[in-house]
């Protein structure tokens, strides 16, 4: 049995999206000949929020280590509230000690803490063990250099330049590199020449099912957030104006559908919940003035206060139809595409017509997916008219599709690649 170090920031209980493939990998990787142990950060170093139920979803064989971090109370003062940075020192002395007492054949950064991966580096010079970066998203990116100061992240000035800075000494040293989009390897292989030829692998995220069941065994612990009265369509993730392009279409033909039978058409509600990631009672709305400026905001529910995951997947469930709208960034892959599905519920997909996540829902067999370019009002009309007509209903989705990107089956391509990586180095 081959050993794995997987250094993972965050971790059960913490409820964090960047955790989930690890999560959902854990129980499947000793299947394929993989031993797995977590590094992570003691959760009472975060202030993101935590859900119990996670843990449920975690072997109990799984050996988990704790890390500590400086206190964000003390580092944000001087202006570093990153949980990577406050980190990496207790990551580099408690990884050290780990490889002094034991032989691992792989470590596996599955982490948007970019910052940390720059010990692998590190801890190839000095131990000789290869390591692979798992980029679910950009790390150093020139996405936001030409919007708006209002449209960029908090403090993006420093993060743009200590990216650049901090990305090349993780990247040109790793022994592989894993994706949830073709287009993040592409960039970094054209990038930096030197890793043209390591393995790579595009992996979405995984369909993991024993979280459904999760989510219906502890129902009576969740608030009901929907109007029972109306017909919703329920999205819940990050807003962002970046969406708007995804959202303005279905906006503009259900204020026309308004327009046409208001009477009938009223009774749909749109739900999108958990925009923003400030604490909570402290976020900025960014679908409902969307919705302000198409006269539709009577119809449109935006919370942006974070719920739980658990609470999202009974709330997804719960819905009488889900939407969901993609990025304007063509690498954007919209990862959580899979719990929507696992669900049955009718589907509304919009994204940028580069977005992978298209050929993924189409595979699954969902009928409404569209890129936002040539999305058809008629055809929103007939997906809005279908379902206050009871005409969509739960939904057996194609049975080779899930199978394909079950969790189980995006394991299995990850050991895949560690086992490449591992056997080209013996």
């Amino acid at each position: 049995m081959k050993k794995l170090l997987i250094v993972s920031p965050y971790f059960p209980p913490v409820n964090a999206a960047d955790m989930q493939r690890v999560r959902m990998s854990l129980p499947y990787f000793e299947n394929h000949g993989w031993q797995a142990e977590v590094v992570t950060i003691d959760p009472k170093y975060s202030d993101l929020a935590q859900d119990e139920l996670l843990l449920q979803s975690v072997p109990q064989s799984i050996k988990t280590h704790y890390v500590k971090a400086l206190s964000k109370s003390f580092t944000s003062k001087v202006g570093l509230g990153s949980i990577a940075l406050r980190s990496l020192w207790y990551y580099r002395q408690k990884v050290n000690s780990l490889l002094k007492q034991q032989q691992f054949d792989l470590i596996y950064f599955s982490t948007t803490q970019f910052p940390v991966c720059i010990l692998g580096a590190y801890w190839k010079k000095r131990f000789g063990i290869p390591y692979v970066i798992d980029m679910q998203d950009p790390w150093h990116s020139d996405y936001y250099m030409n919007k708006p100061k209002s449209q960029r992240p908090p403090k993006y000035w420093f993060a743009y330049r200590l990216n650049k800075y901090l990305e090349p000494i993780a990247i040109k040293n790793a022994d592989g590199l894993i994706s949830v989009s073709s287009g993040y390897i592409s960039q970094l292989k054209s990038r930096y020449p030197v890793i043209k030829n390591i393995p790579d692998a595009v992996i979405t995220f995984g369909a993991f099912e024993p979280d459904m069941l999760i989510a219906q065994n502890n129902r009576q612990q969740f608030s009901a957030l929907l109007n029972k009265e109306s017909i919703n369509i329920v999205y819940v993730g990050r807003g962002g104006r970046d969406m708007h392009r995804a959202i303005s279409p279905v906006f503009e033909a259900f204020k026309a559908a308004l327009e046409t039978d208001f009477e009938k058409h009223s009774t749909i509600k749109f739900y999108f919940i958990g925009t923003s990631y400030a604490p909570a009672g402290q976020g900025t709305a960014t679908i409902l003035p969307l919705a302000q400026q198409f006269g539709i905001e009577n119809y449109v529910v935006e919370v942006t206060d974070r719920i739980s995951y658990y609470h999202t997947l009974l709330t997804l469930q719960q819905a009488d139809a889900l939407f969901i709208p993609g990025s304007d960034d063509p690498q954007y892959t919209a990862s959580k595409i899979f719990p929507y599905l696992l669900t049955g519920k009718p589907v509304l997909a919009v994204f940028n017509k580069a977005s992978s996540a298209i050929g993924i829902v189409e595979e699954y067999g969902v009928q409404d997916v569209y890129n936002y370019d040539e999305v058809s009002p008629t055809r929103l009309f007939t997906f809005f008219d279908q379902l206050i007509s009871k005409q969509l209903h739960d939904i057996s989705y194609n049975a080779d599709a899930v199978k394909k990107y079950s969790a189980i089956e995006m394991t299995r391509a990850q050991c895949r690649l560690f086992d490449k990586i591992v056997n080209a180095g013996s």
